[in-house]
């Protein structure tokens, strides 16, 4: 995913008389977003105008994505994409920042030369300074990549009293000085620029981090130990968000069901749920990254019970043969996995059911891949993710015997997701018949075309990446407002994309019952 975002302008009482504009360029997950949305703030109040086209802009920043290697790929093409701006546009330089800078840092620098700058996190929160460096000609020293989970206590509860001094993006502590000039007229400041007003939804931040070894993953040495969001912090910018016209707050983190421990409240998730379904204009809470092996029965009975929270489970199996989960450094398997949804749909016969899985991961047999198909077509979930196996610098699995030939994964990647394919289309299909609420996205304008739809997503569907619901509405019906919830009925599936009509007409709704 890449987007760019314009935002309006706020000058500091002492910033530079001269005006200088920005681009920002996201790249990869939601949680990047957050971080743009935090870094679009930090420049704002700095006294730098925001634009959506970095061919207008004197500055292209990308942030990017340092996941997987097509990511990585995509990261940086957009920065080669962006520096021919500086022959063909107005752009003068072109900064690299987020994961990808963060993990590879100087080698990144010396294989880029076409980035002015490669900055790590610890840049963010001068960012203004770095970008004016540049203009003015100069090249800072790039950032040299370090492993973050040093940064922070070993002992999760011990993390607090270091935090203050240690870069976490997303996380825009509300005593920075750059944070007061974007205060609200009433209530504590906020770190943020929203990167596209006007959309019903948006990622809001829990925490940073993962305290877990899986061994394909190299997230934590360059995101760092978890860390945390104090549970007021969070309610605070969802406050903020509401007043900005966000009705569903999607909640964010490497591991969500962790949330807490560094905070000494293992239930501070179940604990934070209700009172950000209950901030006024709030529809929606979705709750995304759940760790199987961590998942509790009380958050599961908070996330299925609680008015205003959508009955939604992320859960990350990667995996259903245990052997196999073993070699990953995860537990349980397809006897545990199946139980585990058994008590979600004990709470919630309805619920959204998503995941992801690996496919290929050296040493998998013929055997763990069966089970693995023999447990997706148990499981009944709405979206699954499939992924072939690659290695990822600095992880554990890049050492394991046994790894399989490139078109070996390639073929059980292709042939597990073919087999999704269809089990998606199973289980939308049986949603037809099914009453959903449904927040509207997309409203045809003025001089739409008559095949336009008013379009949007219900409780079991997840932005960007689980499906949408498509609003069949009667002939000269009134068209709902985006932010609108509406109560329909689904008549029809197409993939993972539902149709449905509204039940009695297109009239608003309030807010769904569990």
């Amino acid at each position: 995913m890449s987007t760019t975002t314009q935002v309006p302008t706020t000058t500091a009482a002492d910033g530079p008389p001269a005006r200088r504009s920005v681009a920002l360029v996201t790249l990869g997950c939601v949680r990047n977003e957050v971080d743009s949305s935090e870094l679009a703030g930090r420049l704002s109040s700095a006294g730098w105008d925001l634009v959506d086209d970095a061919a207008e802009a004197d500055v292209a920043v990308v942030n990017t994505c340092g996941f997987v290697e097509q990511a990585k790929k995509d990261s940086v093409d957009a920065l080669l994409e962006a520096s021919d701006l500086k022959e063909t546009g107005r752009t003068r330089a072109v900064v690299a920042v987020g994961c990808m800078a963060e993990r590879y840092g100087t080698e990144l620098a010396e294989q880029l030369p076409e980035a002015d700058a490669v900055l790590g996190f610890d840049s963010y929160a001068d960012l203004s300074g770095h970008l004016d460096a540049v203009l003015a000609g100069e090249r800072p020293a790039s950032h040299v990549p370090r492993d973050r989970r040093t940064l922070l206590p070993l002992s999760p509860v011990a993390r607090r009293a270091a935090a203050a001094d240690v870069a976490t993006p997303g996380h825009g502590a509300a005593a920075d000085e750059t944070a007061a000039l974007l205060a609200p007229a009433s209530g504590p400041p906020v770190l943020r620029r929203l990167l596209e007003p006007g959309r019903p939804w948006t990622p809001l931040k829990l925490a940073s981090g993962c305290d877990r070894r899986c061994t394909f993953c190299a997230i934590p040495a360059f995101r760092g130990a978890y860390l945390s969001r104090p549970p007021q912090e969070v309610l605070d910018e969802a406050r903020w968000l509401a007043d900005q016209g966000v009705r569903e707050l999607l909640l964010v983190s490497e591991n969500s069901t962790s949330y807490g421990k560094d905070l000494g409240d293992l239930r501070a998730l179940e604990e934070l749920l209700p009172r950000l379904a209950a901030v006024d204009g709030v529809e929606r809470v979705r709750v995304t990254y759940l760790q199987p092996a961590e998942v509790r029965p009380g958050l599961l009975e908070v996330i299925a019970g609680t008015p205003g929270v959508a009955d939604y489970f992320d859960l990350s199996f990667q995996h259903a043969a245990p052997a196999l989960l073993r070699r990953m450094r995860r537990f349980g398997g397809s006897t545990d996995f199946l139980a585990l949804l058994d008590r979600v749909r004990s709470l919630s016969p309805t619920a959204g059911v998503r995941s992801n899985v690996i496919v290929g991961f050296p040493g998998e047999t013929e055997a763990e891949l069966a089970e693995l198909e023999d447990f997706l077509r148990a499981a009944r979930m709405d979206v699954t993710g499939v992924f072939g196996y690659s290695d990822e610098d600095g992880t554990a699995a890049v050492d394991l015997p046994d790894h399989l030939p490139a078109e070996v994964v390639e073929e059980r990647r292709a042939r597990v997701e073919q087999l999704v394919e269809a089990l998606v289309d199973e289980r939308a299909a049986e949603r037809v018949g099914e009453t959903l609420h449904v927040l509207v996205e997309e409203v045809p304008g003025p001089g739409a075309d008559d095949d336009a739809a008013v379009v949007g997503r219900a409780a079991h569907q997840g932005p960007e990446v689980d499906g949408t619901t498509e609003l069949r509405l009667p002939v000269g019906a009134p068209l709902p407002r985006v932010g609108d919830l509406v109560e329909a009925v689904v008549v029809d599936a197409w993939g993972a994309d539902l149709v449905a009509e509204p039940v009695g007409g297109a009239a608003r709704t309030g807010r769904a019952a569990p």
